[in-house]
């Protein structure tokens, strides 16, 4: 069960009870870390890319690492680009072979975000590829795309209405997360997830996971997300892992780049361990 659909995994997380992680790599290293070890541990993962990531390390070298590292899994694997405003980029994704596209249209009103999803579904659809749709403005700046002030918030019966207008696959409502590090507690609304769920059936999404407890991951599961979003988790196991690297070798004046590697692979490694635990999907994939 090597690359798949991320419709197919979240809505397999569904039937479950447990949530897939989605996890926003930077590079082929962190690629095939984050896929051995889902695959050592059985928990199918998500494999994001930021449009920055997409731009810095190019479109046909990550999805050729994806499909790689999904290849010798018998984990399912799925590439989904995150938070996604440009529209050239979906188009870019969709065509090298992403498994899906958020289409972060939180900065558009909202005549213009039902309009401009329902474009990017019909496009995306017709290459087999979900959609993530996101109208609401989840505060916090991730990757340069985003606004640390609300602009657009809507009620659940909007975001129902617009999601079957648009024939969205999954949905990224507020849920009171923010993404990046938290200053400060966040006050969350597990409820809302349960709103969506009981009125129309469509996979929700958490995003701005990085800082939750144990018990909050559970309570937005336990009400139905089924995909959770983890980005700043990875950015600072990678960083700090490398800057430790760095120091010893400094201290020591010996530096070897292929032992820097694998302290960032074993970094890696300890983030998808983490959460898929707690997430509940560890344990849950079969073998092909």
């Amino acid at each position: 069960m090597p690359y798949v659909n991320t419709l197919d995994l979240v809505r397999e997380a569904e039937k479950h009870g447990y949530a897939v992680p989605a996890i926003n790599i930077v590079d082929p290293l962190t690629i095939a870390a984050i896929v051995a070890q889902a695959d050592e541990i059985g928990s199918p993962v998500i494999l994001q890319t930021s449009v920055k990531t997409v731009k810095s390390a190019g479109a046909e070298i990550l999805y050729t690492a994806a499909r790689e590292a999904a290849d010798r899994a018998r984990v399912g694997v799925a590439l989904h680009l995150d938070h996604c405003p440009d529209r050239s980029v979906i188009t870019l994704c969709i065509e090298k072979g992403w498994s899906s596209v958020l289409f972060d249209a939180s900065d558009r009103d909202l005549e213009t975000a039902r309009r401009e999803t329902a474009e990017v579904v019909e496009e995306a659809h017709a290459a087999g590829v979900t959609v993530e749709s996101e109208i609401e403005n989840i505060l916090g700046v991730e990757d340069g795309v985003g606004s640390d002030s609300a602009t657009h918030a809507y009620t659940v019966e909007q975001l129902i209405e617009v999601a079957r207008e648009t024939g969205t696959d999954m949905l990224a409502p507020a849920l009171g997360t923010a993404h990046g590090q938290y200053t400060s507690d966040p006050v969350l609304v597990p409820g809302r997830v349960k709103e969506i769920k009981d009125q129309f059936d469509i996979p929700v999404v958490l995003h701005g996971g990085t800082g939750l407890t144990d018990e909050q991951f559970h309570e937005f599961i336990d009400m139905g997300v089924s995909k959770i979003n983890i980005s700043t988790a990875l950015k600072h196991a990678y960083m700090k892992s490398a800057l430790s690297y760095l120091k010893e070798c400094e201290a020591t004046d010996k530096w070897e780049p292929v032992k820097l590697f694998a302290e960032i692979e074993a970094a890696s490694k300890s983030v998808i361990r983490e959460f898929a635990e707690i997430f509940r999907s560890a344990g849950q994939a079969g073998s092909r």
